[in-house]
């Protein structure tokens, strides 16, 4: 008995390791959120060039989605956790010793291909340990830590960003310096955790990531894969152009208020995606559309009225959209997917959401070059809330909350 009880005390003990390693990893994804303006400042580049530093780290979670998203269910989560992480290490080192635009672009390629790498894995070792660790309970636990470690950790990294920008010396590179020995060390962290995957010596025919749904539900997973860019795309916005609006238009320079910003978008998003799952498939898809409408009307709002107070309602009453859309677009893919292709048909979804995070911001960026603020806030706003009531109707259609 004191065997087994040693045995599921160290799955707990890494149950808690890799949630934490998984946390500090996807915050460190978000760190240059508010840092970004020190950046235009020095290299004297606008708005465009930081949506497309942005949208270099959406590209590096695509292509590592589709590459090696599934390799951990063959290998084991381990030895993919480790690279992932290390990965990232690597991205934290390259803003030190190449902060110019190119060597943005790169760093930012290379945390999104760790990301990419560690999402899915993480979650699936998260869900294993714990089941180990504790058998018989119910998988509720490790859903709700996979959520704060993931949507949680976004929020923090420009947090923690900014309070060491605005009070710690070299604004540009002791953040990364303080990510990148929090990474090494989760990286030998990770090392010490129980692998949840056995070893498989059959020959191994590798494949990319496909995008598999049955041809009758493909109108069910573009209604699905509509949800996740538009609720993604309210997460580019307040992670690449937000905090320049707010020092720009709204002549607060504080880092901690920008970090702060972005912070309260993940976190309520966090926080719905975790109390939303005892709504109803119906009122899910309505309520998280309904809020991600009424967030972005208020961030448009706040754009016009060079209004703080209204940015932040507006970023947590989005994020909150964000995170009940999401979580019924995972849950009607779940649904409607048979389970050898689940996997796959997630990764269609994620891949959704990516493309959402970075184009539109890149639009707005783009307009901004030859249009006042005030006008290219109010056309990406029309535009959004084109592409939200576009979505609404195909999902209504479709009959996206009746998937089964």
């Amino acid at each position: 008995m004191n065997a087994e009880v040693s045995v599921r005390r160290r799955y707990l003990l890494g149950f808690w390791i890799v949630a934490l390693v998984f946390m500090a990893t996807m915050a460190f994804a978000t760190v240059p959120a508010p840092l970004y303006v020190l950046y235009e400042r020095a290299d004297r580049f606008g708005p465009f060039v930081v949506t497309l530093v942005f949208a270099a780290y959406a590209l590096g979670v695509v292509v590592s989605l589709f590459l090696a998203g599934h390799v951990s269910d063959r290998f084991g989560r381990r030895r993919v956790i480790a690279p992932a992480v290390a990965l990232n290490a690597l991205s934290a080192l390259v803003f030190i010793v190449w902060p110019a635009v190119p060597g943005l672009l790169f760093a930012r390629f290379l945390s999104g291909l760790g990301v990419g790498m560690l999402t899915a894995t993480a979650t699936a070792h998260l869900t294993e340990l714990h089941g180990s660790a504790r058998p018989g309970a119910s998988g509720r636990e490790a859903e709700v830590v996979a959520t704060a470690a993931n949507i949680g950790g976004l929020g923090l990294g420009p947090l923690v960003s900014g309070f060491l920008a605005e009070y710690a010396p070299a604004p540009l590179y002791t953040p990364y310096m303080v990510f990148a020995f929090v990474l090494v060390a989760g990286v030998l962290l990770v090392v010490i955790v129980p692998e949840t995957v056995g070893r498989d010596e059959t020959p191994w025919d590798y494949r990319p990531q496909r995008i598999a749904v049955p041809p009758t539900e493909r109108g069910r997973f573009f209604a699905s894969a509509l949800l996740a860019f538009v609720g993604f795309s309210m997460f580019g916005f307040f992670t690449s152009l937000a905090p320049q609006f707010v020092a720009g238009q709204l002549g607060i320079h504080s880092f901690v208020v920008a970090g702060a910003l972005s912070f309260s978008v993940f976190a309520s998003s966090a926080v719905t995606q975790m109390f939303s799952a005892a709504l109803r498939p119906s009122v899910q898809q309505v309520g998280g559309l309904a809020l991600l409408a009424a967030g972005l009307v208020l961030v448009i709002g706040a754009i016009l009225a060079s209004s703080l107070a209204f940015l932040v309602t507006g970023g947590i009453v989005a994020g909150a959209g964000v995170g009940v859309a999401f979580k019924f677009a995972v849950g009607a893919v779940v649904r409607i997917a048979p389970p050898e292709t689940r996997g796959e048909a997630l990764a269609g979804l994620f891949l959704g959401g990516y493309i959402g995070m970075s184009l539109p911001v890149m639009f707005l960026g783009l307009v901004l070059q030859v249009a006042p603020l005030a006008l290219s806030a109010l056309l990406f706003g029309v535009v959004m809330l084109g592409i939200i009531v576009g979505t609404a109707v195909v999902a209504a259609r479709t009959g996206l909350a009746r998937a089964d």
